[in-house]
C-alpha cells in the first residue's frame, strides 16, 4: 500500500509541477492583455467580461482536450505508459527548453515581445484588436494556447503520461487540476483588472520583472527535468 501511495504521489507531483511550468509561460497572458486593452476602449465592462471569460474558456478547453487525448493515446497504444527511454528523451527536451527560455524566449531586452514568428504574432495581435464576439474570443483563446505548443506540448505529454499511471478515479480530476493551474495566471490577471489595476500597470510590471519571470520559468523547466530523471528514470531501475 505504501508503495502504491508513493507511485501515485510521484505522478501527482509530476502533473502538478508540469502545470506550474505551463502557467509560467507568457503567450496566453500577453494575448489576454491585448484583448483587455482593445476591448476596454470599445465596449462596456460587461461586454469585456464576457469576452475575457470566453477567451479563458477557449484556452482551458484546448489544454484539457490535449492532455486528455495524449493520455488516451498513451493508454491505447502502450497499454501502460511511456518507456524509460521516452522519459529520458522528454527530460532532454525539457533541459533544452530551459535553455531556450533563458536565452531566446523573449526577443527584446526592453519589451515582453515573445519568440513567436512575426506572422503569428501579428495575427494574434490583429485578432485581439478585432475581437467583437464571444465566439471570436473563444477561438482567440484556443489560438494562443496552440501557439504556445512548442513549449507547452512536452509538458502536457509528461502530464498525460502520469495521468495514465494514476487510478482511474483520479485521472479526470488530475486533468482538471492541470488545466486549472495552467490557466491560473489568466484568472489572476482578471482579478487585478477587476480590482482597479490598468492594462498599462500590468504591462509595466511584466516589463520590470521580465528577467525574473524568464529565470523562474527556465528554472521550473529544469526542475521538472531533474524530477523526472530522479523519480521516473533512475527510480525505475
Amino acid at each position: 500500500m505504501d508503495g502504491l501511495l508513493s507511485v501515485n504521489g510521484v505522478q501527482l507531483c509530476i502533473i502538478f509541477l508540469s502545470a506550474i511550468v505551463h502557467a509560467s509561460l507568457q503567450c496566453e497572458l500577453g494575448a489576454l492583455l491585448l484583448l483587455y486593452h482593445a476591448s476596454l476602449g470599445k465596449h462596456i465592462r460587461k461586454k469585456t467580461k464576457f469576452l475575457v471569460s470566453n477567451y479563458i474558456f477557449g484556452s482551458a478547453l484546448l489544454i484539457c482536450l490535449t492532455v486528455t487525448t495524449i493520455a488516451f493515446l498513451i493508454a491505447t497504444l502502450t497499454e501502460s505508459s511511456l518507456s524509460t527511454t521516452c522519459m529520458a528523451v522528454m527530460a532532454s527536451v525539457l533541459l533544452m527548453l530551459a535553455l531556450l527560455i533563458w536565452f531566446f524566449y523573449y526577443k527584446s531586452r526592453r519589451s515582453t515581445e515573445l519568440w513567436l514568428p512575426k506572422s503569428v504574432a501579428r495575427h494574434i495581435n490583429n485578432r485581439a484588436k478585432l475581437t467583437e464576439s464571444n465566439v471570436e474570443a473563444f477561438s482567440l483563446g484556443m489560438l494562443t494556447a496552440f501557439a504556445e505548443m512548442p513549449f507547452s506540448f512536452v509538458l502536457m505529454l509528461v502530464a498525460g503520461n502520469s495521468v495514465v499511471l494514476l487510478p482511474f478515479e483520479w485521472q479526470f480530476l488530475s486533468i482538471l487540476g492541470y488545466t486549472f493551474i495552467a490557466i491560473l495566471p489568466l484568472f489572476v490577471l482578471r482579478f487585478f483588472i477587476r480590482r482597479g489595476s490598468t492594462v498599462v500597470d500590468v504591462q509595466k510590471w511584466r516589463v520590470k520583472n521580465k528577467n525574473f519571470l524568464k529565470a523562474m520559468s527556465g528554472t521550473l523547466f529544469l526542475t521538472l527535468a531533474i524530477f523526472i530523471i530522479a523519480f521516473r528514470i533512475l527510480g525505475a531501475k
